[in-house]
């Protein structure tokens, strides 16, 4: 049949809409041959002034899945997808093998464009990780499984001067192709991309934050974390708290996601959003990175705060440096990770020394740690590799997995579990969710926590997780 490209995809160029259009008709006889649906892809250059996560944000359905990941300084590195034509979910110890051999299978069965474009171009699954195997089955975190990633509708990537953008279309054997035009035309025809909303300075009202729990509760936990330590127990343990922020009006995602990629340019600025609620995050901890056979993460333990005087600043720092207790806490995190990766890899190397890594209102001690696989692992098998890392787990896993639950008192969810995405080649990048908020309405809890070793304070801990704290809450509390 002759090939027409309806004018409705003007985000689409013309090849592309050619292309499109016959893997519509691919997908449509292969759907009606097998009976089961079948997915056609298309990506194609946009221009290079288009903000993905401006894009998503202001373009995205009531109630539909979305997603933005972006790290600014990084060349404004940004993946960011709206819609859901499959959802990839699982729960349970194996959950991230599952959802990566799932994805492996809709990847190989797509009919999509070669790969050519910024990391996160062409047809990709994009979600997270709970920390714990069933984590999140409290009422507040309602469509969040402990595993889920979804193949959204549209997806968009930049790097530098480059954008694309991807159209997904699931093919069902009863659709016509006239349908899936008419479909394809509506999706792209709804998109938009003016700046970020900007925060309401004045709300009317009064923001009111609260912490469910007190917090002598958290240094209580704290130091009966040291006490087992200390026997002998165990090396290393995290503890989290959450606070509450209950503002006169409903939360502005938006506008939220604007703030943070401001603030914090180095970090890892995301949301995930799952019907009413939305998991935001400005991260400074990348957990991995995939690149063809090559794997790198940070070791990122050991926490100060900082100043605004330059020379007080300088002081903390060197202080870190030359913390002990710092030093110690980074060290086992370093050792994990290597340990998890040699079974996989030709080889693995860690800087010699650790440097510090600075967030606005945070430093940070961060080890670089590099692999060569021997085995074409994905990405998101990578991640199951390493999640948890000591980092926001403990060491022993084995030991802090039990005891954390006990200590805190709540339901992490994805807190600190692992937020990225995945490409069809199995490349991709995922962060640890921290400095983070579940955001839903009126309500955002806010979730923070520090690494305990034998020579923690619990009062001094208690004062880390504030700081870290410090990261969202001015945001979010007006």
């Amino acid at each position: 049949m002759s090939v027409r490209v309806s004018p409705a995809w003007g985000w689409l160029d013309a090849h592309a809409a050619r292309r499109l259009e016959r893997r519509l008709e691919e997908a449509l006889r292969r759907a009606r041959v097998t009976g089961v649906p079948a997915l056609a892809s298309v990506t194609c250059s946009v221009s290079a002034q288009v903000d993905p996560t401006a894009v998503v944000v202001a373009s995205r359905r009531t109630s539909e899945q979305w997603f933005s990941l972006e790290q600014p300084d990084r060349d404004g590195y940004a993946v960011a997808g709206v819609g859901c034509v499959r959802a990839l979910e699982a729960r349970g110890a194996g959950r991230f093998g599952h959802v990566a051999r799932r994805w492996a299978d809709v990847a190989a069965d797509a009919f999509a464009d070669d790969l050519d474009g910024p990391p996160g171009s062409g047809l990709v699954a994009l979600g997270g990780f709970a920390f714990a195997e069933d984590g999140g089955a409290s009422p507040r975190w309602e469509g969040f499984a402990p595993a889920s990633m979804t193949v959204p509708e549209l997806s968009l990537a930049r790097r530098g001067d480059r954008v694309s953008l991807t159209v997904n279309v699931e093919v069902a054997p009863d659709d016509t192709v006239e349908d899936l035009r008419a479909r394809v035309a509506a999706r792209l025809g709804e998109l938009r991309g003016p700046a970020l909303p900007l925060l309401d300075p004045a709300p009317a009202g009064r923001y009111r934050v609260l912490s469910p729990m007190p917090p002598t509760h958290y240094e209580e936990a704290v130091a009966r974390a040291v006490e087992r330590i200390r026997a002998g127990e165990l090396e290393k343990i995290v503890l989290a708290r959450d606070v509450e922020v209950h503002a006169p009006v409903d939360h502005d995602v938006g506008a939220v996601l604007g703030l943070l990629r401001e603030a914090f340019p180095s970090c890892y600025v995301f949301v995930v959003g799952r019907g009413d609620a939305a998991f935001v995050a400005a991260s400074p901890e990348l957990l991995v990175r995939r690149d063809g056979q090559r794997a790198s993460t940070v070791a990122l333990a050991g926490s100060s705060r900082r100043s605004a005087d330059p020379a007080v600043d300088e002081h903390l720092g060197e202080q870190l440096l030359q913390s002990s207790k710092d030093r110690e806490e980074n060290e086992i995190v370093v050792r994990r990770i290597a340990r998890a990766l040699r079974p996989h890899a030709v080889w693995v190397t860690a800087a010699p020394e650790p440097a510090l890594v600075r967030v606005a209102n945070i430093l940070h001690l961060g080890t670089p740690i590099r692999a060569q696989l021997a085995a074409p692992l994905s990405a998101v098998e990578l991640a199951g590799v390493l999640h948890p890392t000591p980092a926001v787990g403990g060491e022993p896993w084995e030991v802090a997995e039990r005891l954390i639950p006990a200590l805190e008192g709540l339901d992490r969810g994805w807190y600190a579990g692992a937020v990225g995405w995945s490409d069809a080649a199995g490349d991709g990048e995922f962060c640890v969710a921290l400095r983070c908020a579940l955001v839903r309405g009126r309500l955002a809890h806010l979730y923070a926590g520090g690494g305990i070793v034998r020579d923690s304070d619990p009062v001094a801990e208690l004062a880390e997780t504030e700081v870290k704290l410090g990261a969202l809450l001015p945001v979010l509390s007006g």
